[in-house]
């Protein structure tokens, strides 16, 4: 049996924390700034952390070796 590959998308836009959490940029800072606060603007800076949802699916199937 091969070896799980790191899917190499997934390893230049996420990052696992030490608990196994997996953090992210911030979506939808992309285009269409006009129609957006600057509240919102600000709050978009930065990384998030994943629901634990969308960060199961990141570990398992494109992070498999963290």
């Amino acid at each position: 049996m091969p070896k799980m590959k790191t899917k190499s998308g997934a390893k230049k836009r996420f990052r696992l924390t030490g608990t196994g959490k997996v953090i992210a940029a911030q979506a939808g800072k992309r285009h269409g700034m006009i129609k957006r606060t600057n509240n919102q603007i600000r709050n978009l800076r930065g990384t998030t952390i994943l629901s634990e949802s969308d960060g199961r699916v990141i570990r398992k199937h494109f992070l498999p070796n963290g």
